[in-house]
């Protein structure tokens, strides 16, 4: 007797609740909300509660769309201002540093194998490919854990790190599918090729992704569509068509779909500032479900033989090979610090990314493709306990972390303005203190070009003028020109 729908949907519904729950934990206590994913799916799989998940090209196919939504959406979440000042650096990390992790992992991977593992008898390319595939870093799970800490980085580190994260998935993709390709040759590969095939693939990847991008941002502002709630759709259209396309034109499809999320994200548009949050949305249930899909594919006690040797290759990427990769990247940039180095380094966090990449793998029935699997589940379970629980530490020890803003953020205002609108929006809450001096609205002392245009008491909400009278617990919508006199107001009439 077949599984009902029914029963299907609720068991999914129960997945996707406790995966969400395992996310808000993670914030809380610094745990990346990965690690947690996996873990429910790990419970639920076949060596837990039974739930049998061995369809490889299902795995494929929704890792491939997750991806592509998860980079769309942090395109268009980054900001061209903010990485302009380290977009050199950032680009750097994300193509040379990516393939010089990848020959250095992929010569310590060899040597390890050799000694642990010999009778897999995994070559040099073999131990290459493997390395390519744990060659990029997860942006969700570290930032995940500086906001849940509430840590703000200096030295434009976080833009760098956001860049870092975004851009360089398409190169270790392309380095996976280009290695896949050699390994699975029964003649002797052509390296000239291979690297003249990565090269174009990168480079038509970005023309198609830029172009595209303008495209879509020409369509949505020329469209004019009676029902709004369809805008999202349409960017949502644009960003499968954006990967498909390109994928067709012999380019990278996952960096095209990145580099569109930046034009879109950096350009003027209808209903922008709801597709960005309709994205957010749906980059995140794209890592829900894509994290539930890992876990539930793998099978915990095979992990059992490959205990010794992916603990050894996990520590060595963490304390030799990232950092050396950095290291040698950054050499140009002489007036970064070695703090500031060493940090970077340690945010060479493994994420969703390798194991789909691994999956690509078995897919394409490479010899030793399910070992080389389990390894790299393995080495990231590792990476995600050993750097993704001590980001924070590291940041404070090293010196770089800086005091956050006072800027409350806003709760009880359900309002946005668009990023082409320079004010600031905070919300204060009225204490004892700030009604010292009068309980009118005119008594608050509130830089200049500062206003109150929203009083919340209780459940009613109504627009004040100077003469309104302010009980304590008041929340006010306040929006200012003046951030630096707006947060010394702050501490001195105890307001929070």
């Amino acid at each position: 007797m077949g599984v009902s729908v029914e029963l299907v949907l609720f068991g999914i519904s129960i997945l996707f609740f406790l995966s969400i729950l395992a996310g808000k934990a993670g914030y809380k206590f610094g745990v990346p909300a990965l690690l947690l994913f996996l873990g429910v799916g790990m419970l639920f799989g076949s060596d837990g509660f039974g739930i049998e998940f061995e369809n490889i090209e299902l795995a494929q196919t929704i890792g491939t769309v997750a991806l592509c939504i998860i980079l769309f959406s942090g395109g268009m979440d980054t900001k061209i201002d903010d990485i302009k000042p380290i977009a050199k650096q950032g680009v750097i990390l994300a193509t040379i540093g990516v393939l010089l992790t990848a020959i250095f992992t992929g010569l310590a991977v060899w040597y390890i194998l050799g000694l642990t593992l010999p009778a897999a008898g995994i070559g040099l390319l073999a131990s290459l490919l493997l390395a390519s595939v744990m060659s990029s870093t997860d942006s969700a799970s570290v930032f995940s854990i500086l906001r849940s800490k509430g840590l703000h980085l200096k030295n434009n580190l976080r833009p760098m790190l956001e860049l870092e994260s975004g851009s360089n998935d398409p190169m270790a993709y392309v380095l996976t599918i280009t290695l896949i390709g050699i390994v699975g040759m029964d003649s002797e590969p052509n390296y000239l090729f291979a690297f003249g095939n990565l090269l174009i693939q990168l480079i038509v990847g970005c023309v198609s992704g830029y172009y595209l991008g303008k495209l879509a941002v020409f369509a949505i502002n020329k469209m004019d569509i009676d029902n709004k709630s369809l805008y999202p759709i349409m960017v949502f259209t644009f960003c499968i068509f954006i990967f498909s396309f390109t994928y067709f034109v012999k380019g990278n499809g996952f960096l095209a779909v990145y580099v569109g999320g930046l034009v879109l994200g950096n350009s003027r548009f209808v209903h922008k500032r709801s597709a960005v949050n309709f994205f957010d949305g749906m980059a995140w249930m794209s890592q829900l479900l894509l994290f539930l899909t890992l876990g539930l594919l793998i099978n915990p006690t095979e992990l059992l033989q490959i205990i010794v040797p992916g603990l050894i290759i996990s520590l060595v990427m963490i304390l030799l090979t990232r950092p050396l990769s950095v290291f040698i990247s950054l050499l140009p940039f002489t007036k970064m610090s070695v703090k500031d180095k060493t940090f970077i380094s340690w945010v060479g966090l493994r994420g969703a990314v390798p194991i789909i990449f691994a999956i690509m793998v078995l897919a394409a029935d490479v010899p030793n493709a399910r070992l080389m699997f389990n390894i790299v589940f393995f080495c990231t379970l590792v990476s995600l306990i050993i750097q993704g629980t001590t980001l924070s530490p590291m940041a404070k020890w090293l010196g770089l972390v800086e005091e956050p803003s006072k800027i409350k953020a806003l709760k009880n205002f359900d309002i946005e303005f668009s990023d082409e609108i320079k004010s600031i929006t905070s919300e204060l809450k009225v204490t004892k203190v700030a009604l010292e001096n009068g309980s009118h609205l005119m008594d608050l002392r509130l830089p200049e070009k500062t206003i109150v245009v929203m009083v919340k008491r209780g459940s009613l909400f109504f627009v004040p003028n100077g003469k309104t009278q302010l009980m304590e617990n008041d929340k006010l919508l306040v929006i200012t020109d003046d951030y630096q006199a707006l947060s010394e107001t702050y501490e001195r009439l105890g307001i929070v």
